[in-house]
């Protein structure tokens, strides 16, 4: 009798042993990601799924916000004592990340062969004084959309070339009554917007910054805002531009209503599915014009990474899920929302087909992608200059005063 309780006894003992050391075998990360653009939400969720068939001992927590509380939402946490193990973060943040000890340092786990594999100018989106911070994951810039149909109706056999014939073929499709309006941008006071006014500083050949001052205010800067202010006031642009972000575009472009359109990557394969957009096979993309005389195209760089946070107690596991949400194989299932990182993808029919005018055109705005500014203080400087060009826009200040109001609000 007391041999037989002695051996109950036990085998409770191993099995509560079993159980505590599975539990501790089991690693929760918590994970923060974006919900707009790019990756759909259910999209994110199908590949973490697929991450934690192949690893059963981590679960993976989501959390999606839109895009403009990513960076606050990723900096309080780090205060809170909880936080995430694994953020999305743009490419404008890594020299804040960096300067602040939001991110770690991953320069020893970047691999020869995912140094070699990854196009050179996705790596742009993770590093900082010579040191990676991540993988990059979502590659992108901006992109010139029309609608092929509305561009026949008006007798233009070709796309704009420069943006002065963007504005161009925008007058004759509005004289022939073919749209009120019909550019549709994404200029509300947000990050949105900056994105739009760099996509011009670098057809107008400007820069930003000039040994870490604002230049911003002079040549290219002025000129691409003057830009945006004319086609606002011409009454070419969709008024409601203003307030738009990249979804409000996509909605607008989709539903007919707008024959041109300057937006991400993700747009192409929605506003041709015939489920959701009235356009659908009549759907074109080019790169984003350039300017007679000092650019043939134009671009932003838009592309996001994936790190892992200074606060996370589970930075190997991070790491593990990070490579795999970033791998050639996810990413070439997923080709359909964002462009592969990895170079020999665009060799791939299986991700190339159905898509081959966009690829085309990836290759030359990808190639041409330039940089917001690269500064700690980013946060400062795009406030700054969203306020600025709303002002322009609305008629309150000219452009001139209006950066220079903001090259002194910078913090630079």
């Amino acid at each position: 009798m007391l041999k037989s309780r002695k051996t109950t006894l036990l085998a409770a003992a191993l099995a509560s042993v079993a159980f505590a050391s599975h539990a501790m075998a089991e690693t929760k990360i918590n994970a923060l990601f974006m919900a707009q653009a790019a990756y759909s939400e259910a999209d994110v969720r199908a590949m973490t799924e697929a991450f934690t068939k192949a690893n059963p001992d981590i679960t993976v927590n989501l959390e999606f916000v839109p895009y403009e509380g990513l960076h606050d939402k990723t900096v309080l946490a780090q205060g809170s004592g909880g936080g995430y193990d694994v953020v999305l973060f743009d490419v404008i943040w890594p020299a804040e990340y960096a300067a602040n000890k939001v991110l770690v340092d991953v320069s020893d786990k970047i691999t020869d062969d995912m140094k070699k594999g990854v196009l050179p100018g996705a790596w742009t989106t993770v590093q900082y004084d010579g040191k990676y911070y991540g993988m990059p994951w979502i590659l992108d810039t901006k992109y010139l959309f029309y609608n092929k149909e509305i561009l026949q109706k008006a007798g233009i056999a070709n796309p704009p070339k420069t943006w002065a014939e963007l504005t161009e073929q925008a007058r004759i499709i509005q004289e022939k009554g073919l749209l009120k309006t019909p550019i549709a941008w994404s200029w509300a006071q947000a990050e949105a917007v900056i994105c739009d006014y760099t996509t011009l500083v670098s057809a107008y050949g400007g820069d930003f910054l000039k040994d870490g001052k604002p230049v911003f205010q002079t040549d290219g800067g002025l000129d691409a805002l003057k830009y945006m202010v004319d086609s606002y006031k011409s009454g070419l642009t969709n008024p409601n531009s203003k307030e738009f972000l990249e979804e409000d575009v996509r909605k607008v472009f989709q539903n007919g209503d707008a024959a041109f359109a300057l937006n991400w990557t993700y747009m192409y394969n929605m506003a041709n599915d015939p489920k959701e957009s009235k356009v659908a096979g009549k759907v074109g993309v080019v790169p984003a014009p350039g300017v007679e005389g000092k650019s043939e195209v134009s671009a932003v760089n838009g592309s996001m990474g994936l790190g892992i946070t200074t606060v996370s107690k589970h930075p190997e596991e991070s790491w593990k899920y990070i490579t795999f949400m970033t791998s050639q194989a996810t990413q070439n299932a997923y080709a359909k929302l964002s462009l592969p990182i990895w170079s020999s993808s665009y060799e791939d029919p299986a991700v190339t087909a159905g898509q081959e005018e966009l690829v085309a055109t990836a290759k030359k705005g990808l190639a041409a992608m330039y940089a917001r500014p690269t500064t700690p203080k980013y946060q400062e400087l795009s406030t700054a200059l969203q306020q600025a060009i709303q002002e322009a826009l609305l008629g309150q200040s000219t452009p001139e005063d209006a950066l220079t109001s903001a090259a002194e609000n910078s913090g630079l």
